[in-house]
């Protein structure tokens, strides 16, 4: 099973874990089991058309699954994906 880490402004929509690990071949079918077991996490990763939303990277080993074959990248039990939610905001100090 892959592991998937979780960011800490998620963790309340996923029972306060870190990380979690599900099965799955492909990143599509992990994160399909991640929203499976914490249901409160979709509307978080995905917009109304069922795609990830903009503002959600997720890396498969350190690399961005855009750039590879995004929810069809393949997935070993051995992996690690990580949900990186784009921070924005903040004030720009004097």
């Amino acid at each position: 099973m892959a592991r998937i880490l979780i960011p800490t402004p998620l963790r309340q929509f996923a029972e306060k874990n870190d990380n979690v690990e599900l099965p799955g071949a492909t990143v599509g079918e992990v994160l399909s089991a991640l929203i499976t077991r914490f249901p409160d996490l979709k509307k978080n990763l995905y917009n109304d058309e069922g795609k990830l939303r903009s503002f959600v990277n997720v890396y498969l080993n350190d690399e961005d699954i855009r750039y590879m074959s995004k929810d069809a990248t393949p997935v070993a039990d051995s992996d690690t994906l990580s949900i990186v939610p784009s921070i924005a905001g903040g004030a720009y100090g004097d």
